[in-house]
C-alpha cells in the first residue's frame, strides 16, 4: 500500500504554535530523545513471564512522534552513546557495555530498533497516529521490524540452537508484554493528537 507522505508529524505540529523546528529545536528533541530511550530502557515492570522493558514503547512511540528524519537521527544518536560504553540499553550494565554489548544477543533487536523508528516515522508522516486501528497496524509491523532481525542475530550466532530454542530465547516470553506495550502506544499518540488539535482550538 502507498503512503502519501504529507502529513506533520506531532512535533512538527506542536512546533508550529512556536515558529517551527529549526536546527536548534531539533537538536534539543534528538537530545531529549537520547534521553527518553536509555531511560526508558532501564524501566521494567513486573510481569509473568519476564518484566516488561519499556524501551521498545520510547522506540516506537518517539518514532512515531519525531518522524523518520528526526526520529533516525535520534535512534542512531542513541545507538552511538551505547557504542561509546555509556549504559543506556536495557540489558547493558556498568561491566557489560559499548561495542561488545552491542555485538552481544540482543544485536540484532538493537537493528531493528532502527528500522522500526523508520517505519513508525513515515507511518505517523502518512497520518497513521491520529487513528487507534492505523497506530495500531503501524506499531504491529514496528514489532515485527525489531524481532526479525533480532531472532536472526540470535540464530548467526548461535547456529547450533535450534529454531524452537531461538524462538523461546528472542520472542516467547516477550509477547504479552509486547501486546501491552503495543496496544498502550497505539492510544498514546492519537490521545496527543486530539490534545494539540484541541489546543489549536
Amino acid at each position: 500500500m502507498a503512503l502519501a507522505l504529507n502529513d506533520k508529524t506531532l512535533v512538527e505540529a506542536i512546533a508550529r504554535k512556536e515558529g517551527g523546528l529549526d536546527l536548534a529545536k531539533q537538536a534539543l528533541l534528538a537530545a531529549a530523545g537520547i534521553a527518553a530511550l536509555a531511560i526508558s530502557a532501564k524501566i521494567a515492570i513486573p510481569m509473568w513471564p519476564v518484566p516488561i522493558t519499556m524501551g521498545t514503547f520510547a522506540v516506537l512511540t518517539l518514532g512515531a512522534a519525531y518522524g523518520p528524519r528526526l526520529g533516525l537521527v535520534t535512534i542512531l544518536g542513541y545507538m552511538l552513546v551505547g557504542m561509546a560504553g555509556f549504559d543506556v540499553f536495557a540489558g547493558s550494565s556498568a561491566e557489560k557495555v559499548g561495542i561488545a554489548y552491542m555485538m552481544g544477543g540482543t544485536g540484532g533487536y538493537l537493528v531493528g530498533y532502527v528500522l522500526a523508528t523508520l517505519a513508525l516515522g513515515f507511518a505517523a508522516r502518512a497520518g497513521w497516529d491520529r487513528s487507534f486501528g492505523k497506530m495500531a497496524l503501524a506499531m504491529l509491523a514496528g514489532n515485527a521490524l525489531i524481532y526479525i532481525p533480532g531472532l536472526a542475530w540470535l540464530a548467526a550466532i548461535y547456529p547450533d540452537a535450534g529454531s524452537a530454542q531461538i524462538l523461546a530465547w528472542g520472542i516467547t516470553p516477550f509477547l504479552i508484554g509486547d501486546a501491552l506495550k503495543l496496544a498502550l502506544a497505539a492510544m498514546v499518540l492519537p490521545a496527543l493528537w486530539k490534545g494539540v488539535q484541541k489546543f489549536r482550538g
